[in-house]
């Protein structure tokens, strides 16, 4: 009989492939692409046989076998699904399947079920939806240009962009707040510097998110220019650069060379083709609006930087400040917990952990403000 340690590990697989399932159903029925909603169906049916199998070897043990809901995890990302869409929630999918990819290599009973070569599977059909909906670059439109600003470069993950903006906003507004605080300044005061800090701040992430998008814009509408006069100048070198793009994708020299000829017929099609081919680009995208993207920055940021400055539209004094500090926990924690959704870290330490970097940031400040307000004071 299976010792309780291996019953807590069949517990655990089993509550995996019920979170699993539930989140390739809710993707499903939310996905606007019929052959893509299709997939979704398939991995949830081959989940849910992945779960059937920790049941029989709970039942086999002797132990109960629990009726199990998805975890809260699963249930928020498939609240953002139904919202935002399912590209929204994608990646960060796409991440925890790349994650979980080698979990059952060490367990005998999944080995023997087949199990990791499942798991397997899934991660790279997974991995290739990602691509497909994310096109070239991993750039997934206008969602994604819209939320991440700055955070591009963490992994083109709209969630955790949207995530780690509002997280700019309410620590740097924490941090100055509770400087002034520090300075003993009068409420009145350190609510102004907060707003002051709120506007200031969404203020320079709009700008330097529309500079950074339109930038993009008008480096690839540069890259595309080029091509267009490539194509208009030397179409035979474009042809070949077609025919070894297509050859490089797995087509015999002969297919490829036809496929080539039928794409320079039009010269419309040449120049989309060798735009998305060569230059991984998506000419009808861009990297999405910059006003967009630069709204959804401002708007971001200013969710987060608001949060300090609550309490001080209703009280003064102490309770100002500890309401600020209690208001900004809950906040922190909040955003801890909303990385562990892309982290797959346990809740409770992300979202404690939050709590301990943002408070350490705002005890700083408070005794840099103190000693300036003292030295200030004469």
């Amino acid at each position: 009989m299976p010792s309780s340690k291996a019953e807590s590990r069949y517990r655990a697989n089993l509550q995996g492939e019920v979170d699993s399932s539930a989140l390739y159903r809710t993707l499903a029925e939310v996905e606007p692409n019929p052959e893509l909603a299709t997939v979704y169906r398939r991995l949830a049916t081959i989940e849910d046989s992945h779960a059937d199998f920790w049941r029989r070897r709970l039942a086999r043990s002797g132990a109960p076998v629990p009726q199990l809901r998805p975890g809260w995890r699963t249930r928020v990302l498939g609240w953002l699904a139904r919202r935002l869409g399912p590209s929204f929630v994608l990646e960060t999918v796409n991440a925890q399947e790349q994650a979980d990819i080698g979990s059952y290599d060490s367990q005998p009973e999944a080995v023997a079920g087949g199990l990791p070569a499942a798991e397997r599977s899934h991660a790279r059909i997974v991995q290739a939806v990602a691509e497909q909906v994310a096109g070239p670059r991993g750039m997934s439109g206008p969602n994604l240009a819209r939320l991440e600003g700055r955070h591009r470069a963490m992994g083109g993950n709209a969630l955790r962009a949207a995530v780690l903006g509002a997280n700019d906003g309410l620590v740097s507004n924490l941090s100055l707040v509770m400087g002034v605080a520090g300075a003993v300044a009068e409420p009145r005061t350190i609510l102004l510097t907060g707003m002051a800090g709120l506007v200031a701040g969404a203020c320079s992430m709009a700008m330097g998110e529309w500079l950074s998008v339109n930038s993009s814009r008008e480096f690839y509408q540069r890259q595309i220019a080029t091509e267009a006069s490539e194509l208009a100048e030397i179409p035979a070198e474009e042809r070949e650069e077609l025919v070894l793009i297509y050859q490089a994708k797995g087509l015999g020299a002969t297919e490829a060379r036809i496929l080539a000829d039928r794409m320079m017929s039009n010269k419309g099609t040449a120049l989309d083709t060798l735009v998305r081919e060569e230059l991984g680009v998506n000419p009808d995208d861009l990297g999405g609006s910059a006003w967009a993207a630069a709204a959804a920055s401002f708007g971001l940021f200013s969710l987060g930087a608001v949060f300090p400055i609550l309490p001080y539209f209703f009280l003064s004094g102490l309770p100002a400040l500890v309401g600020s500090l209690i208001t900004c926990g809950a906040a922190l924690f909040l955003v801890g917990a909303g990385t562990s959704l892309f982290t797959g870290i346990n809740t409770l330490f992300a979202g404690g952990r939050q709590v301990l970097i943002g408070y350490a940031a705002a005890g700083i400040t408070f005794a840099i403000g103190r000693l300036a307000g003292v030295a200030l004071a004469g």
